[in-house]
């Protein structure tokens, strides 16, 4: 196993392919090996780099830092990399950690793919409404009917399955995770920092619905946008054809 060692806990991480450095980052309902269905497509491309934020699949959390820590911890794993510079895709949760890392060290950023995640902005009072009536809508949903759209959770109950499986082998869930994504992030800032970034949706999203990622898209001047017909929450899983070459359009336009 490759673990690196971090403040009050342990990182799991794993390398596919080689060439340009390309960060996947999980949410609260997966861990490195949700991404099943990207590794063989995108490892063709780029030197893709897994891990498990602390607290889920195989890594630790033994002081419960939660949120708070996962930008030092991603930081960590590219520094024990020796990676300088990195593209970052970051599903739901994984969106925050990514954003946090590149408001850090926009440095050591080429590309930020946003996917189903508006985590670590500031929310303007347009997003905030449409926010609020979310989060009080879904609060008791079941944690599938949260993540999947109709068509993978109903339809397809063995991808559905799987996912509750994958999600199984984590110590933390919505309910325990602890800490915070702070200093939260200006969109209007991010934007002057000239990273290319992408915000991709599935267009019946109900965590982060596409009509509040669209108003971030147009709070952050020069990003990119794709919203994906019949996916939800999830659309690394259940498009992943659709999601893979949406992030390998992207990041060819922008890196070259």
């Amino acid at each position: 196993m490759s673990v690196v060692s971090v403040s009050g806990g342990e990182i799991y991480f794993e390398e596919h392919g080689a060439g340009t450095p390309l960060v996947l980052a999980h949410g609260v309902g997966g861990n490195h090996a949700i991404w099943y269905q990207q590794l063989p497509t995108l490892a063709e491309h780029y030197r893709v780099i897994t891990f498990d934020h602390r607290g889920f699949g195989n890594s630790v959390d033994a002081a419960g830092h939660g949120r708070s820590a996962f930008v030092a911890d991603l930081a960590a794993v590219l520094d024990h990399l020796d990676i300088e510079r990195v593209a970052l895709a970051g599903q739901s949760m994984g969106g925050g950690t990514c954003l946090g890392f590149t408001a850090a060290h926009p440095e050591r950023v080429s590309a930020l793919v946003m996917c189903d995640s508006l985590h670590g902005f500031i929310e303007s009072n347009a997003i905030k409404v449409i926010m609020d009536e979310s989060r009080a809508a879904t609060a008791d949903w079941s944690q599938l009917e949260r993540v999947l759209g109709d068509a993978t959770r109903i339809n397809r109950p063995v991808q559905a399955a799987l996912y509750s499986q994958l999600n199984s082998f984590n110590r933390v869930n919505r309910s325990n995770l602890t800490g915070s994504f702070s200093p939260l992030v200006v969109p209007a800032e991010l934007a002057a920092i000239g990273i290319p970034i992408l915000f991709l949706v599935g267009e019946t999203d109900v965590l982060f619905p596409a009509r509040a990622v669209r108003q971030m898209h147009a709070e952050v001047p020069g990003s990119s946008l794709v919203e994906v017909a019949g996916a939800g929450h999830s659309v690394f899983f259940e498009d992943p054809d659709r999601f893979n070459a949406e992030i390998l359009s992207f990041l060819d336009k922008v890196l070259g």
